[in-house]
């Protein structure tokens, strides 16, 4: 478990600061996580919206101990929070900007993973590996297109707001997919874009909570 795992362009080694630049950009979900807890604080958001806000922090502070550590234990602390607010946030989504209750929400959920996660299983091998490991993130892409959409075309408020965060995440894990592509253009690589788009999606995401995630009775 302590295995190191080279996986970015920027890492040359096994030292602990070996990638400066993709550890110092996961500040960026910090200040996102903060911005949320204001945003929460500013229009009266409840405790779920409050938790989200800090599970945006937990990202970052997950991604910045592999980008500093690099080892199997350390992926889960990046990968497991990132999974964790992707489920929670789509049930937000559900209940809270599409209205459905509790019962119907769940479906919808359950329903939509096993298709998402369905898809994701088809994805060849080659173009996994092509990608950098990112076609491992197609329900979350899809999660915020296909909610996204449907939330915008209910002419709800939040729907903009998820929009742009798909379009966002779009360009985001474009940069993941391409950084080992790019290495010897660019030995630092482009990992770290993926950081700052996507601590700009999770801002985009938060503030929608924050400002119409009103509780569904």
């Amino acid at each position: 478990m302590l295995e190191l795992v080279d996986q970015y362009c920027e890492r040359t080694g096994p030292e602990l600061w070996s990638e400066p630049i993709n550890a110092a950009t996961n500040l960026a979900f910090l200040l996102a996580g903060f911005w949320g807890l204001r945003e929460a604080r500013r229009h009266g958001a409840d405790w779920p919206v409050v938790t989200l806000c800090w599970w945006v922090v937990a990202i970052g502070v997950g991604s910045m101990l592999f980008h500093t550590f690099a080892n199997r234990v350390t992926m889960l602390a990046d990968v497991i929070p990132i999974a964790v607010f992707t489920l929670a946030y789509t049930g937000f989504a559900i209940r809270r900007f599409l209205g459905y209750a509790r019962g119907k929400a769940a479906f919808i959920f359950v329903i939509f993973y096993l298709a998402a996660g369905g898809l994701t299983a088809l994805v060849p091998g080659w173009l996994h590996a092509l990608s950098n490991g990112s076609t491992g993130y197609l329900p979350a892409f899809l999660a915020l297109f296909v909610f996204g959409g449907w939330i915008a075309a209910r002419g709800h408020e939040a729907g903009p707001w998820l929009l742009a965060a798909a379009a966002t995440f779009l360009v985001s894990v474009t940069f993941r997919a391409v950084d080992q592509e790019l290495c010897a253009l660019l030995p630092f690589g482009t990992h770290f874009m993926w950081h700052l788009l996507n601590a700009a999606m999770l801002a985009l995401l938060l503030g929608a909570a924050a400002r119409h995630g009103r509780e569904v009775s």
